[in-house]
Parts: C-alpha cells; structure tokens; sequence
C-alpha cells in the first residue's frame, strides 16, 4: 500500500483563474468597444452618401425644406447633415457583454427617431453585420 498526498494551492488557483478571466472580459470589453465605433463610422459613412441601411439612396426632402437647405447655403442632397449636431452627437459605450450605440442628447435622438421614420440610417445591413463581426474577432486580443 502506497499513500501519497497532494497538496495544492487552491488560493493561487482561483486567483489566477479570476486573473484570466478579468483579461478575457476585458479584451471583450475592448474588443465590442471598437466594434460599437466602428458601427457609428459605418453609419456616418453611408449617411453622408444619402444612403439608408436597408438599401438605396434617401427619400427626397419635400420642395419647401430643399428651398430653405439653398437658401442657408446646404446641398439638396439628402444626407441628414443641416448642422452635424444629431450625427455629432452619436456615441458608444460597452462592457464585457454588449455596446451600444446611442445619441448623447435627447433633441439630437428625438430629431433622429423622426428622420430614421422616413430615412432609415440607423441600423445595419447585413453586410455591414458581418463588416462589424469582423471587427469584433479582429480586436478580440
């Protein structure tokens, strides 16, 4: 009969163990931010262009509101840009298990419900989805 005992540290363990797991929560963390980012440049990009998530280019803007965007000197384009204040305004945050793109200021995100009814800017494509997932696996470090 042969006895032998093991001892172990199972302190250390644990310790190491939560070590790994705060740096893989935290390269997530990282990883969703950058994501989140470049969610809100994809969006900037495309709406610059006059372009809506869900495919082809903006609805016109009614005569009377194109009259007054040349008389202030803006193109007639639509392209959801009169001051830059509700884009401007556009931001992200993440943690370990989402992000999420949002408008810092209530007058900006009321003026962008109402402009994304009739011109659909803020969302995804699926090719933009799949751009943005290889953005995430990329950063995951």
């Amino acid at each position: 009969l042969m006895q032998f005992t093991v001892s172990s540290n199972a302190k250390l363990i644990a310790k190491q163990v939560g070590k790994k797991g705060k740096e893989l929560s935290d390269s997530v963390k990282r990883a969703l931010s950058r994501t989140a980012q470049a969610g809100v440049n994809i969006i900037e990009d495309r709406t610059a262009e006059g372009q809506g998530y869900k495919g082809g280019k903006f609805a016109e803007y009614n005569p009377a509101y194109a009259a007054f965007r040349r008389s202030k000197g803006r193109g007639e384009m639509p392209d959801l840009q009169f001051t830059g204040k509700m884009l401007g305004s556009m931001t992200t945050k993440a943690d370990a298990k989402q992000a999420e793109i949002f408008f810092s200021r209530s007058a900006e995100a009321k003026k962008a419900a109402m402009n994304n009814k009739t011109r659909p800017f803020f969302g995804f494509s699926r090719s933009e989805e799949k751009k943005l997932g290889e953005v995430f696996f990329r950063n995951l470090k």
